[in-house]
């Protein structure tokens, strides 16, 4: 479907455009070509509500205010020669032609406009998970033979694609550094081959705050990309505006807010993206990790409320973190004037959204973490043991032997995992009085059991 703009710069579907270019003028290819793969935004930065508000907004095929659903895996062209045109280059999305879903989608391609908005940055493609943006982004820029520099702190399954999946596969090698010491970070890379630094935003499950700006160039003075994952703090940090080359996310988590969405995305320029759509050479295009239109449709209904919902995981954490400290339990929160990084994350983080919506109690063991989720969940309803997070229900999960569990012993210590550390993904289901008290109540009940065992 081709689309039309009305005065005031929305857009409607119309008819299939002709390859010769002849129903539409300059002005509509410019228009295309801007927001089919960029949102057509100015460079500077505003707040990413506020960004998005001023994306594109796309209506129905027949003038709903809701976007259609283009569920189609391959497109009809209008001449038989377009379909020679397509597959050379010369005619893409960016004129409205399309060639199949696993290449570009209008549904899909919709929804990266909404996450470049949201990150701030020329483009963005959307995928069918976090790990495979991930994989995805690093096999795009690292050749065999390739080096990355990253946080010893991530996503166990970041972990184990660093350390063991990419080299065996691809004799891509990994350095893996205290991301908060940047002369290590400075002296693990090699110059001429170290291609990526890759780091977390928020370090899962830790909560260290990375100094993005401070990072981005030390790398760029060494001529490497940077590349961050934002999945714990969207909203919070734009790690783009920072100095970041490219942002990546697990969609699945605060971005969908349903835990029932599979989903990923890669931030970045159009130079780059474009890239890893190449028909000959691009990661993307050639792994095929492509998302279904109907999923792009869903988190692009949920994409508008992010703002609100992440106010509200933030200021719950906070509270939450605040209060439990006062019941003399250890609490890992950037929002707490006694965490490390917490003046850090003030400097850099958008006005007015807190500080994050996850926060950790170390039990110091596995067996008081454990006895202390048993409660809240099953004595009080304060939450669910389950791993992910972005939920509007409370998750908890004991990180050494869930999330972080691809970490030996070794690792996960230098990592600064404790094996009774509690990450929890903070809800805003309930009242905030009704839902301290469950966690009151299960506090008292496991202090009971303590005594009871002593």
């Amino acid at each position: 479907m081709a689309e039309t703009k009305n005065q005031q710069g929305f857009v409607f579907s119309g008819k299939k455009r002709s390859s010769t270019g002849q129903d539409g003028g300059d002005d509509f290819i410019v228009a295309n070509k801007k927001s089919m793969l960029s949102t057509g935004l100015p460079s500077i930065w505003e707040d990413p509500a506020a960004s998005l508000a001023s994306a594109r907004h796309e209506f129905g095929e027949h003038g709903g205010v809701n976007m259609s659903i283009e569920a189609s895996a391959t497109f009809t062209v209008m001449e038989p020669e377009t379909m020679r045109r397509m597959f050379s280059g010369e005619l893409g999305p960016d004129r409205d032609f399309f060639i199949y879903s696993r290449h570009f989608n209008p549904t899909v391609l919709n929804l990266g406009r909404q996450m470049a908005a949201l990150e701030g940055t020329e483009a963005a493609y959307c995928t069918a998970s976090g790990m495979s943006a991930i994989s995805s982004v690093l096999l795009q820029l690292c050749s065999s033979g390739g080096h990355v520099v990253a946080s010893r702190t991530l996503y166990g399954g970041t972990h184990a694609l660093l350390t063991h999946f990419l080299p065996r596969a691809c004799n891509i090698t990994t350095t893996f550094v205290d991301i908060n010491d940047h002369e290590m970070v400075k002296n693990a890379v090699v110059e001429g081959q170290t291609k990526v630094l890759y780091f977390e935003s928020m370090s899962n499950p830790t909560l260290t705050v990375a100094n993005i700006p401070d990072l981005s160039r030390i790398a760029h003075d060494k001529g490497v990309k940077v590349v961050v994952d934002n999945t714990f703090a969207p909203m919070v940090l734009s790690p783009a505006r920072l100095g970041a080359d490219v942002v990546v996310h697990s969609i699945s988590k605060f971005i969908s807010g349903g835990a029932d969405i599979i989903a990923g995305a890669v931030c970045g320029p159009a130079n780059l993206v474009n890239s890893m759509m190449d028909l000959q050479h691009g990661a993307l295009m050639l792994l095929g990790p492509t998302m279904n239109a109907k999923v792009a449709f869903e988190l692009s209904e949920r994409i508008p409320h992010l703002a609100l919902r992440m106010k509200e995981h933030c200021h719950r954490a906070m509270v939450y973190a605040t209060k439990m400290k006062k019941l003399g339990l250890k609490v890992i929160y950037p929002g707490l004037e006694e965490h490390p990084q917490h003046e850090l994350l003030k400097s850099m983080a958008n006005k007015e959204y807190g500080f994050g919506g996850l926060l950790c109690i170390d039990m110091e063991t596995e067996e008081k973490a454990n006895r202390l989720m048993n409660h809240l969940q099953n004595c009080t309803q304060f939450g669910f043991m389950a791993v992910s997070l972005g939920y509007y229900e409370t998750l908890m999960s004991c990180s050494g032997n869930s999330t972080s569990s691809e970490l030996n012993d070794e690792e996960q210590a230098l990592a600064g995992i404790s094996p009774g550390l509690v990450r929890m993904s903070v809800g805003f289901v309930g009242t905030l009085a009704q839902k301290w008290s469950q966690f009151e109540k299960a506090f008292s009940r496991l202090q009971d059991s303590e005594l009871y065992k002593n």
